[in-house]
Formats: structure tokens, C-alpha cells, sequence
């Protein structure tokens, strides 16, 4: 992989929940009302047991707090519906984001949309972005494994037709930045409610507020190269 990292970034991909789109609160409002309906007080140790998913696994967990009354799929599915309703009513982006993402497509920089939500969740949160300003946009019904899987953001980079080892992946969840530093590109985080440890192809970042296409670029650069197998 040593050499074929190059000096300068390919492309650019958001994740989508907590990365780009201020959605936690909307999915914790979601979680908290769906689960008092079942006798059950939904806690932030149980928001940051599920934070970044996959769906699948917060349905099983909700159902088992449920007293299996209800299924796994019945949880996920009732999960997704309360929660695209809230997203086609209001999404406020993540302090930062909205501008880098505008920067970077100014600036001629390809970017993806890249989530472990379904595809109805993802199309209600483009509803809210300029068409078309995504080059890519791939969701958790786009690939056989959802994060921590790579697959994702493999399949992204795929479609563009640029090599993962030279693109940026911005991620917020412990779930996500599994499948993105397993995709081989170079990570940015910025965690919220979860602690996550720099790498040398992983920085921590604790906001986006003020990052530019040029600090991304002086961030990219600064990769020592020496340390890539």
C-alpha cells in the first residue's frame, strides 16, 4: 500500500448520522418514545450502546428490552419510520459539515454519501441537500454488510473510480470508523459520547466548525508515510 498513497486526496466521504446531519437527537427522541410505549426507560448507556448501528443489532436490543413481546425486525422497521418522519420535517447539520461539503464541491472534489441507514432514510436526508451534490451516495440496503464492514466505502470509492487508499473518510461512531479504517483509506473522526484513539491513518478531530479543504489537505499531508505497510 506504501506507494500507492498519494500526496493529495481523491475524494471526500460523509458519513451520514452524526457526521454530517445533527440526527442523533431526532433518533434518541425516536428511541426514547418507541421504547417507553414497551415499560422501558431508554437511557444514554443504551443511546451509546446503539450509536452507529447497524439497525439490525438496535432492534434486537430494543426487542430484548421489550420482553421479545415484539420482533427484532418490528423494532428496526417501526425505529426507521418514526425517524424518516422526523428527518423530512427538520435536519440541522452538524456544526461544520454543511460548509466543508459546500467547499469541497466548489473546489472540485469528489464526495459521497456514505450511511449504514436505509436507503428511504438516506433519500429523506438528500430531500434536504442541493440535488445532485453528492458524485456518490450509498446506503446500508447498497451492500450484503453494513458497517463495521468496509464494504461500504469500498463500494464507494469503486463507483468513483478512485483508489480508498487515497481518499478521506469522516466518521463520528466507534461503528464507523471500524469500517473505514478497515477500508484502508485515511480517517477522520469526530466521536461523540464514545472515545476513539489516533492511528497514523486516523485523526481525531472534536469538531468540523472551521475546517476547510485546506486544513484537510495540510491534515492529509502530514501522513507519515514511513509508518504505512
Amino acid at each position: 500500500m506504501r506507494n500507492s498513497i498519494a500526496t493529495e486526496f481523491e475524494a471526500i466521504f460523509f458519513d451520514m448520522d452524526g457526521t454530517l446531519i445533527n440526527s442523533e437527537p431526532q433518533w434518541m427522541l425516536a428511541e426514547t418514545q418507541l421504547m417507553a410505549e414497551y415499560g422501558h426507560a431508554w437511557t444514554i448507556e443504551d443511546q451509546r450502546y446503539c450509536l452507529g448501528g447497524p439497525l439490525t443489532k438496535v432492534g434486537i436490543y430494543m426487542s430484548k428490552l421489550a420482553g421479545s413481546v415484539e420482533s427484532p425486525e418490528f423494532f428496526h422497521e417501526e425505529l426507521v419510520r418514526r425517524t424518516i418522519r422526523a428527518f423530512e420535517q427538520e435536519i440541522e447539520y452538524m456544526p461544520g459539515a454543511f460548509e466543508l461539503l459546500m467547499e469541497s464541491v466548489e473546489a472540485g472534489i469528489a464526495v459521497g454519501l456514505v450511511t449504514a441507514s436505509p436507503a428511504p432514510m438516506m433519500r429523506a436526508t438528500l430531500s434536504r441537500f442541493p440535488e445532485g451534490i453528492f458524485n456518490v451516495t450509498i446506503s446500508g440496503d447498497d451492500v450484503a454488510l453494513t458497517k463495521p464492514s468496509p464494504e461500504c466505502y469500498i463500494l464507494a470509492a469503486k463507483t468513483l473510480g478512485v483508489n480508498i487508499a487515497n481518499c478521506i473518510i469522516l466518521e463520528d461512531s466507534i461503528t464507523g470508523v471500524a469500517a473505514a479504517s478497515a477500508s484502508g483509506a485515511f480517517v477522520i473522526a469526530i466521536p461523540h459520547l464514545v472515545t476513539i484513539e489516533e492511528s497514523p491513518r486516523l485523526k481525531v478531530l472534536q469538531t468540523l466548525d472551521g475546517i476547510t479543504v485546506e486544513r484537510l489537505k495540510s491534515i492529509y499531508r502530514s501522513i507519515d508515510r514511513a509508518e504505512l505497510v
